[in-house]
């Protein structure tokens, strides 16, 4: 019979599978001219999967740019995250009643969503919520102030805040080793006065349980936690990067013998919780899935006129009122032809 954690496993399993058909199709989308720059997550599906599963509706979730299988998991559909990477702000605009209601749009500056995450959870902790903030960076952004003012004030305020690195390797083309002098990134939270942890970003299994027990940690009361999820870039940093410029192929063949989709589906295989052909209606399955968001996101209508203005006032002043009066008839006029 199979445990929830069991039932868990394999819902990992199909997410990360998922993510991997949608991340390569995002790729081809853009080398085709129909998506704009995209932050690929190849290698990091664990990650992305883990920290969707960990969180409850309650938390707060503050992504990085490469955070699509959590996004996923929080009720943003597929098509929505492609509409973000094709310039359409729509895509931010997450459903309201998913679990990611509360949370932040993807963050491409790096680092300055750290800030940000310590400042909602001093508000979740004013307001007395059981929630926890969860905001992931990469390990380019250990190098950045952001970083060290958000640990800092999290430790001294002791904040519901788990700051997750995905520690691919690269900051762009800037390796581990030129960035810091430090042991291990999960070093860094001893100057913030608060626990460091470092994780295999590949195991789903370890994954889970740290983010478990540091998300729980916080919704408690109990402060803030740093984890260093070690992981390997697998991609160019973005389609707009040629990695093969900086990095060496021995480096990425042996990445890949340890990369984490395949590895956990071995593990469910070993279990008795997957096979052959549950591997290949699922891939089936994935084929539908991202076809018809790809679908979606194409034939989607452009964005009226007058959202430039429907977002900028609680109430809008009278001038432009009637400036979004004339943008509505432009829009009608567009719609009927």
């Amino acid at each position: 019979m199979r445990t929830d954690h069991d039932n868990r496993r394999v819902t990992a399993y199909k997410t990360m599978a998922l993510i991997r058909h949608f991340d390569k199709k995002a790729v081809n989308l853009q080398r085709t001219g129909r998506l704009g720059t995209y932050a690929s997550c190849l290698g990091a599906e664990a990650i992305g999967t883990a920290a969707g599963l960990a969180l409850t509706r309650d938390d707060y979730f503050v992504p990085y740019y490469r955070d699509h299988a959590t996004l996923y998991l929080r009720g943003v559909p597929l098509h929505q995250i492609l509409q973000y990477w094709g310039g359409d702000e729509r895509g931010n605009a997450f459903p309201a009643t998913s679990d990611a209601r509360r949370d932040l749009p993807y963050c491409v500056p790096i680092a300055t969503q750290l800030t940000q995450a310590a400042g909602i959870a001093s508000a979740a902790k004013l307001r007395h919520e059981h929630a926890a903030v969860l905001a992931t960076c990469g390990d380019g952004a250990t190098s950045r102030g952001d970083f060290y003012e958000a640990l800092n004030v999290a430790g001294v305020w002791q904040l519901p805040l788990v700051v997750l690195i995905n520690n691919n390797q690269w900051a762009i083309s800037v390796p581990r080793g030129l960035q810091t002098a430090c042991a291990s990134l999960a070093d860094k939270a001893v100057a913030a006065g608060i626990p460091g942890v470092q994780v295999d970003g590949n195991d789903l299994d370890a994954l889970l349980e740290v983010l478990d027990h540091a998300l729980e940690r916080a919704r408690a009361g109990k402060g803030a936690t740093l984890i260093e999820a070690i992981s390997y870039r697998l991609s160019d940093h973005t389609t707009a990067d040629d990695a093969s410029r900086y990095r060496k192929a021995s480096d990425l063949h042996r990445a890949w013998q340890n990369e984490p989709v395949r590895r956990l589906r071995d593990t469910l295989a070993e279990a008795g919780l997957w096979d052959a052909q549950r591997e290949t209606d699922w891939q089936q399955q994935c084929e539908r899935t991202v076809e018809e968001a790809i679908d979606t996101y194409l034939n989607l209508p452009p964005a009226p006129a007058t959202d430039m203005l429907d977002y900028l006032y609680a109430e809008l002043p009278a001038a432009l009122r009637d400036q979004r009066n004339a943008l509505a008839v432009v829009d009608q006029e567009v719609r009927h032809g």
